[in-house]
């Protein structure tokens, strides 16, 4: 029997682009863009560990008075929730699901994100950020937004990248 309770999942990184994130989560359908309030978007790696599919530092978000991190909430079937997990590399310690607040349109949201655990700040790869951006673009996140987006220095790497080719983005 197909299981027909829904969460909600703001996504901040690469997961704002729909194919990437119904790679793997065929349920993800937009539910809203939203802002998270007092965080800032940062880029690193768990303990570390530079990441093998993207060859460079990954997204997290991190408390920050003032600031603002803007996102897609995505209304995921619970049957997706395991290979989210999987996906945010949860087993592994990588990142930890958290429950937040969002706002839109006067509104507030109870989502589930992910954070980073033992973050090393580090620039993420031109290809990696290319996602993110496409993922703002696609789903109209404030052109302001955009724009910082857009600015993020990359660590210049040049090499491939198989889920580039997985996403037809090369």
């Amino acid at each position: 029997m197909e299981d027909s309770h829904n969460f909600l999942y703001f996504a901040y990184g690469s997961n704002l682009l729909k194919e990437r994130l119904q790679l793997k989560n065929p349920s993800a359908t937009l539910h809203c863009v939203a802002r998270l309030k007092d965080y800032k978007l940062v880029f690193g790696n768990y303990k570390g560990l530079a990441s093998e599919r993207w060859h460079g530092g990954v997204a997290t978000i991190e408390r920050s008075p003032g600031d603002e991190v803007w996102g897609v909430v995505w209304k995921m079937n619970e049957s997706d929730l395991k290979s989210l997990d999987s996906q945010e590399n949860v087993m592994l310690g990588a990142y930890s699901p958290v429950e937040i607040s969002v706002r839109t349109k006067g509104q507030e949201l109870c989502c589930r994100t992910y954070l980073m655990n033992s973050c090393v700040y580090a620039a993420p790869s031109p290809q990696y950020l290319l996602v993110i951006v496409m993922g703002a673009e696609q789903n109209r996140l404030p052109k302001h937004y955009q724009e910082k987006l857009k600015a993020i220095k990359t660590n210049k790497y040049e090499g491939p990248l198989p889920l580039m080719v997985e996403l037809a983005l090369e």
